[in-house]
């Protein structure tokens, strides 16, 4: 099958990549152009497309108006131009992955949040719902469109979780606010299969949770790791501490937000995750 990538030397990107051409699938990672926006004429030809390129909300420890613009328009506004594209060829791919986010369902304290839950509140929320819903023009061109809502990917190479070691290995880890909140993960190992499952899988569009059945509260992913780690986890960061270091948006939007998803359109098709549990996932991935 041939594959087009965009976003391919991202986290996820670069172990799809690597994943698919393993197996002997033809993969074509999408650049940008000068000015930053998807080359979309190597898209051209591919039988699936993947989109995961987009501005890293994470880049600022703080939101500003500017950030927020930067990161909308590079996920709204491109994820548009690729489905248009994808729409106008005479030879349109079969299906079109395109990532969305756990952050869709804004802060829902301990509901159990499946696909058919609805949107929440803040600046991620309805950042998500656009982000999803201009994926549209290849939806309407009879492409069969999955929007993948990722939890936090756990992966030693980066991304999230190095920073969330960190204080663990220093003796200071420390839960953040109440820590009553849910945080929905999922380990790129398990990420990157659930992508390809989406590929590979007919009876997947629309909305699909790409994280384990097995959230867990900050209170819990904060003691898990000091115990992988063999580590003191007594600590606090108060709320009210936390809105003052990141910004009120910032802190309420991200590390004091609480979201329980449950994956049903993956166990619907069978999917099995090969790391469905925080503290093994976590010895295995430190070696531990």
């Amino acid at each position: 099958m041939k594959v087009a990538v965009t976003g391919s030397h991202g986290l996820i990107g670069s172990a799809l990549v690597e994943s698919l051409g393993r197996d002997g699938h033809e993969v074509v990672r999408v650049p940008r152009d000068s000015k930053g926006r998807i080359e979309t004429d190597a898209l051209r030809g591919a039988e699936a497309v993947v989109h995961l390129a987009g501005e890293n909300i994470g880049a600022k420890i703080r939101w500003d108006d500017e950030h927020k613009r930067k990161v909308r328009q590079s996920r709204v506004d491109g994820t548009r131009r690729v489905a248009e594209t994808l729409a106008l060829m005479d030879h349109k791919p079969r299906v079109l992955v395109s990532a969305s986010a756990v952050g869709y369902y804004g802060n829902r304290g301990d509901e159990v949040l499946d696909e058919h839950a609805g949107p929440g509140d803040g600046f991620l929320a309805e950042l998500c719902v656009a982000w999803e819903a201009s994926t549209g023009a290849a939806a309407d061109a009879g492409i069969r469109v999955v929007r993948t809502r990722s939890g936090l990917v756990l992966t030693p190479d980066g991304g999230l979780l190095p920073k969330l070691l960190l204080p663990g290995k220093l003796g200071v880890g420390a839960r953040l606010g109440s820590g009553r909140q849910w945080m929905s993960w999922i380990t790129l190992h398990d990420e990157v299969r659930a992508i390809r499952a989406c590929l590979e899988q007919e009876a997947l569009s629309g909305a699909v949770n790409c994280a384990t059945p097995n959230p867990v509260t900050n209170k819990t992913m904060t003691k898990t790791i000091g115990r992988v780690l063999a580590r003191p986890a007594v600590l606090a960061a108060p709320a009210f501490a936390l809105r003052l270091a990141l910004g009120r948006e910032t802190a309420d939007d991200t590390v004091l937000t609480s979201q329980r998803v449950d994956p049903a359109a993956l166990g619907r098709v069978g999917f099995q995750f090969d790391d469905p549990d925080l503290e093994p996932a976590l010895r295995l991935m430190l070696g531990k």
